[in-house]
């Protein structure tokens, strides 16, 4: 592998840690990952790559990827690319099971020998969010090309708080909608957000608007969210609405080249997602992380139960 040439500078990238963003030093680095289960970082020859990376975007869009990672037991199973995100996907969790191909097809294969849970909706939530990198598995205690592992969480992420953990930088939010007879006439939603227990900030209400459905509903969490929590807090999100997520983390991006147009007309919900854009580039300019990530839902994760228990109260 390559080695860090003497005075060539380096540029480190935190995506998921106390305080997500890009550092100029190890030791920087290193006071925001250690300690923080489930921390994602690499390092980086330029600051225009490493500020990718910390966004939770691509530094390298035109590199195919030669290898993947298949998490079928993890906190968020399916297919990576990124070594580091395939760890930040198991680790805490007890007895994980993880493997890596040379192929996609391999790797989808593995995960299809286990139980129908870890197969198509994993993998395709998986493909959605992958990226195209390149990390080397063997190069954990290099500092230089690929950053060694933090210790792992003093939890699994098996017990009913495994994911809840916050500290003083990042504030954890965890944000669902529920909609009684979702698609029907006469169709009632509500909106949960959870800051964590007797927290004043938690959040029940009712889906405002005529149009009652439960897409709305987490597109609407999350904006409350963001509107609820101040502009200078690092916050990451949990949200098990994937559909809402990519709004507002992808698909949005070709929304606004196309005038918010799709190939079946103007796109659905676009006043909520222009909403949460607005909150999140509002944060942005005062140099503000907004991380919003994707939980499986209804499998016992205490703040999605607890985000889904104050949607319910809302709707009713």
């Amino acid at each position: 592998k390559r080695k860090r040439r003497i005075g060539e500078e380096r540029y480190y990238a935190v995506r998921a840690g106390r305080v997500p963003g890009v550092y100029t030093t190890w030791a920087e680095c290193q006071s925001n990952i250690n300690g923080f289960g489930g921390a994602v970082y690499k390092a980086f020859p330029t600051h225009k790559e490493a500020m990718l990376f910390a966004a939770g975007k691509n530094p390298n869009p035109n590199s195919n990827p030669d290898r993947f990672y298949a998490v079928a037991v993890g906190k968020q199973p399916g297919i990576y690319t990124e070594w580091a995100d395939a760890q930040a996907a198991y680790t805490g969790v007890r007895a994980p099971k993880y493997k890596k191909f040379d192929t996609r097809e391999a790797a989808e294969e593995w995960m299809r020998s286990f139980a129908p849970e870890f197969t198509s909706f994993s993998l395709e939530v998986a493909q959605e969010e992958d990226e195209d990198g390149e990390a080397d598995e063997g190069d954990e205690g290099d500092e230089d090309d690929f950053l060694p592992p933090t210790k792992k969480l003093a939890k699994s992420q098996n017990t009913p708080f495994g994911d809840m953990e916050s500290n003083n930088e990042v504030q954890v939010i965890y944000t669902d909608g529920s909609t009684l007879g979702n698609g029907q006439n006469g169709a009632v939603a509500g909106v949960g957000v959870y800051f964590g227990d007797g927290d004043r900030r938690n959040l029940s209400e009712r889906l405002s608007g005529q149009v009652q459905t439960n897409q709305r509903a987490e597109l609407t969490a999350i904006l409350r969210a963001l509107q609820i929590v101040s502009p200078q807090q690092a916050v990451l999100i949990w949200s098990d609405s994937m559909y809402a997520i990519k709004c507002v983390t992808e698909w949005f991006q070709r929304w606004e080249t196309n005038g918010w147009k799709t190939n079946k007309g103007p796109v659905l919900n676009r006043d909520l997602v222009e909403g949460v854009l607005q909150e999140i580039r509002k944060r942005e300019a005062l140099g503000t992380s907004t991380v919003i990530k994707w939980v499986k839902g209804h499998e016992g994760n205490r703040g999605n139960v607890e985000a889904d228990e104050l949607a319910v109260a809302g709707a009713r």
